[in-house]
């Protein structure tokens, strides 16, 4: 398992937060948890978008210093094969 990684987005507007976070997702060892920090309002909806697009989990979503931090998880071996094996593609 994957520590966790800091991306501070804040003070950034759409589509900056989620380009920054697709960009660590993607270096990210598999299993590793992201935080990210972002204070664009369309971030509620677009990394929820992400996390499912990549296959992340999402594990929370909370308001905090007029922003919001997201939690995900960037799935690992054993989620992309239980993937596979749902008929999901790879990567989704």
């Amino acid at each position: 398992m994957g520590g966790q990684i800091l991306v501070d987005a804040r003070g950034h507007r759409c589509p900056v937060p989620t380009l920054r976070l697709a960009r660590a997702f993607r270096s990210a060892p598999d299993g590793a948890t992201l935080r990210l920090l972002a204070d664009d309002p369309l971030a509620r909806l677009d990394v929820p978008h992400f996390a499912a697009e990549v296959g992340a989990e999402l594990l929370q979503v909370e308001a905090a210093d007029g922003g919001f931090v997201f939690l995900l998880r960037k799935p690992g071996p054993e989620q992309d094969a239980a993937r596979r094996g749902s008929g999901a593609p790879p990567g989704v």
